[in-house]
């Protein structure tokens, strides 16, 4: 079962990467089935690294929030489709929208809508020590980084507060963020409330959220909000922190925040590998390997150098014994030699009518037991040393193989003015010693 761990850091928040080990976070802890099983507040990292690990998990998908106000949100009216374009054009399309150099913003890509893409713009240092914040921890690795307002449930057609102390975060459905002092929503209000003089006047719905002291506090600010006149104001009480609030709605979907680990932040490192604790192992086996091939080619290439000089040895001393002969090489010097040592053994070294007979009734006996060989006619020309056999057979192949078989045996056989007939194949078969 995979587990998601949201922490959201408490402030102050100057000077992240100083004694970090001494910050305080809120978290809550969410199963796969979404549900709550742990959470905290006021908690040191090492607390909540703690609480992984006596719960036996490991692997713990983290989700950092960062204070809205660190993301400005703004809009990217980009045409092209391909992302390698997109982000190409990303910074000249955001850059009037951005209050400081370009060049030190980090950009991040949401979803696209009708007005265009979403982007989220965090100044680069700043990126950098929220990375660093929520990298490393034990038992967990970091998902994503997210604004925390941007993960405030939507509302269809209007906005969503929650109060958070002095502070108080807002989201539009339009995707939109911020987050401003509490003290202000009234003026906020007011903005709210003001249609553009070319609309149609409609209530604008607005749902707070904050836990029933929080209403107590902000009563004077609510009556501002409540008051008669283009807001729908609807108050949803919070009975434990707001943070749960935001895991909530990001763990079912209700909102649609904007990863700010992308591009130069991406995240690179991923899930651990568990062949890890094997990797020096692996790495020495991989060069025994190396050597074992490198070895076994130097092996190999070595005997076919041996095996090319016995063969270059075994045709000279072949060609001092029969200069004459340019139809044997290496590849059939053997079964040559072997065929003449045959004839040479039966029957002394001339090769005569009956030997070529002897061999060719062999050759004939294994071919015709079907009858589907014959022989016409017989010729030996004692001069020539040849046995002439006008032969015939049901198809060439037969002849073929007669003549592969005279030659398995040492003997030059050919076969000559071959004769195609609709009742088989006619030829002569010519048979030497070879």
């Amino acid at each position: 079962m995979s587990y998601r761990l949201y922490v959201r850091p408490l402030p102050p928040f100057t000077d992240l990467g100083e004694n970090s080990e001494d910050r305080l976070f809120n978290w809550v802890l969410y199963d796969a089935g979404g549900d709550a099983q742990a959470q905290g507040s006021s908690d040191f990292r090492n607390t909540i690294e703690q609480t992984l690990s006596q719960n036996g998990l490991d692997d713990v998908l983290l989700a950092g929030l960062i204070p809205g106000d660190e993301a400005m949100f703004c809009v990217a009216d980009i045409p092209a489709k391909q992302s390698r374009f997109i982000n190409q054009a990303l910074p000249y399309a955001v850059e009037e929208q951005i209050a400081q150099d370009i060049d030190s913003v980090h950009l991040a890509l949401g979803l696209h809508t009708q007005e265009g893409f979403r982007v989220a713009a965090v100044d680069r240092d700043r990126m950098a020590q929220w990375l660093e914040l929520f990298s490393g921890w034990s038992h967990a690795r970091l998902e994503a980084i997210y604004p925390d307002a941007a993960l405030l449930p939507l509302t269809d057609g209007g906005w969503s507060i929650c109060l958070d102390g002095e502070s108080a975060m807002m989201a539009s459905d339009r995707g939109e963020w911020l987050s401003m002092q509490s003290a202000n929503l009234g003026m906020f209000a007011h903005t709210l409330a003001m249609p553009p003089s070319e609309d149609v006047v409609a209530e604008v719905p607005v749902v707070i959220y904050g836990t029933e002291a929080e209403f107590e506090e902000q009563q004077a600010v609510l009556g501002e909000l409540m008051a008669p006149g283009r807001l729908s104001v609807r108050r949803e009480s919070l009975e434990l922190m707001p943070l749960e609030l935001l895991a909530h709605a990001h763990h079912h979907h209700l909102c649609r925040p904007i990863n700010l680990c992308q591009r130069d932040f991406s995240i690179k490192g991923g899930k651990e590998s568990p062949l890890k604790p094997w990797k020096p192992l692996i790495a020495v086996a991989a060069v025994w390997f190396v050597v074992q091939v490198a070895l076994e080619a130097g092996m190999g290439f070595y005997y076919q150098q041996q095996t090319e000089e016995l063969r270059d040895e075994a045709m000279s001393v072949y060609r001092k014994a029969f200069p004459e002969d340019r139809r044997t090489h290496a590849g059939n010097v053997r079964r040559v030699i072997e065929g003449q040592l045959r004839i040479a053994g039966s029957n002394g070294p001339d090769v005569d009518f009956v030997t070529l007979m002897k061999y060719t009734g062999q050759q004939y006996s294994k071919v015709a037991g079907s009858g589907s060989v014959t022989f016409n006619s017989i010729n030996y020309s004692q001069s020539r040393g040849e046995l002439v056999v006008d032969v015939r057979a049901e198809s060439y192949d037969r002849l073929s193989t007669l003549r592969n078989g005279l030659s398995g045996q040492g003997l030059d056989a050919k076969i000559g003015s071959v004769v195609n007939e609709s009742s088989g194949a006619r030829g002569r078969l010519t048979v030497s010693g070879g």
